[in-house]
């Protein structure tokens, strides 16, 4: 049996001709630049997160950096957050020529250790930026606290946090990327909710935020070549919207066939002394974008998995402070040596809406027999 780590061609046969019609009606009506499918797609994507504004643009990385220019994570001025996630959580602050400062992580859940953010905080910072990732929320009751009382600005990045959602201390749940000044959402292909190519959103819940952010998103301007800031070329294609609009009226299934296949792994699994699994914190709504386990002998393992056909991924091989691009930030190894310790553990197995029982069945056989060598 061969089990690819992702494979996006399943979905499509399953809802070929709505995939079809619509890329069709946008190829006729040619309006390939904000088409009106863009704006439908804002509409429901405020709708299902219960936020005020939702802005296209398009990429994830484009969605952060934007927000990042905003917010004022530039000059200098320090923004906190993570080592341990994809580059474009920090490049945002870096582009601007803003300081990443790093934390080490929780090692049980994977992400920002919230307990050793404050003492991070000084004069020179402006902002924290958490990150939503390994299926779960970052603790946003203490963030939020942090930031309410150093007055600091919160950008949520969401990128893998489609559907998630947090209750902590509040009455009721909140979406991933509402309760910061920002959220962004990326929509790459592999995400909960992926488009046929790259595209992103901004959500926030400040109108003031929401009109520079559909200012910046073209060049800037306010009208048509009336620009009243330097912005960027960055516009979610009306293409990728049709496609969204599409998986968007199937989320809430595609998040129940995650967590289905995910119980079966820690089912199967759960008895496997060699591997451990992440462990879900705050009183929230998980989605399992990605499932990832702790590995013993994690490199031989992955080897294992690729003689048996079995495609797997690393998130992530090396913590952002050790990252070449980085090294005027003056991070060394062992700065912070949780992250680094998982780093070299981790290991993502299969998971997506199609994957088969059997199919799932068989990667937890190897990982089974592999330990068993």
């Amino acid at each position: 049996m061969k089990v690819k780590f992702y494979d996006s061609s399943r979905e499509y046969h399953e809802k070929k001709d709505e995939f079809n019609q619509a890329i069709q009606s946008v190829l006729e009506k040619g309006n390939f630049i904000l088409g009106n499918q863009v704006a439908e797609l804002e509409n429901e994507i405020q709708n299902y997160c219960q936020v005020n504004y939702a802005v296209g643009v398009a990429s994830g990385t484009d969605a952060l950096t934007i927000a990042s220019d905003i917010l004022g994570f530039s000059d200098g001025k320090e923004v906190i957050t993570s080592p341990f996630t994809f580059l474009a959580s920090a490049s945002c602050i870096s582009k601007h020529k803003g300081r990443p400062v790093f934390v080490d992580i929780d090692e049980e859940t994977f992400g920002i250790d919230v307990n050793k953010i404050e003492e991070k905080v000084n004069a020179n910072t402006v902002g924290i930026l958490p990150i939503h990732l390994f299926n779960q929320m970052a603790d946003m009751d203490q963030i939020m606290d942090i930031a309410n009382r150093h007055q600091l600005r919160v950008l949520e990045d969401a990128a893998e946090a489609f559907g998630m959602r947090w209750k902590g201390k509040g009455s009721e749940y909140k979406h991933s990327g509402t309760i910061g000044d920002f959220g962004v959402f990326s929509f790459f292909p592999t995400k909960t909710l992926g488009g046929y190519g790259d595209g992103g959103m901004i959500i926030t819940n400040n109108a003031e935020l929401a009109q520079k952010a559909k200012q910046y998103r073209v060049h800037g301007a306010s009208k048509k070549y009336f620009y009243d800031n330097v912005g960027y070329n960055s516009r979610l294609d009306t293409l990728q919207a049709s496609v969204l609009l599409i998986k968007l009226k199937y989320i809430d299934e595609a998040i129940r066939k995650r967590e289905k296949i995910a119980q079966l792994y820690m089912d199967r699994l759960s008895d496997c002394e060699n591997i451990k699994f992440p462990k879900i914190k705050g009183e929230q709504k998980s989605v399992y974008y990605v499932f990832n386990i702790l590995a013993e002998r994690r490199d031989e393992l992955a080897a294992y998995l690729a003689e048996n056909e079995i495609g797997y991924s690393i998130y992530y091989p090396r913590p952002l402070h050790v990252q070449t691009c980085f090294k005027d930030l003056g991070y060394k190894k062992g700065d912070f040596p949780v992250a680094e310790r998982i780093a070299n553990e981790i290991i993502a197995l299969p998971i997506y809406p199609e994957l088969t029982t059997d199919e799932a069945e068989y990667v937890c056989a190897k990982i089974k027999a592999f330990y068993k060598k």
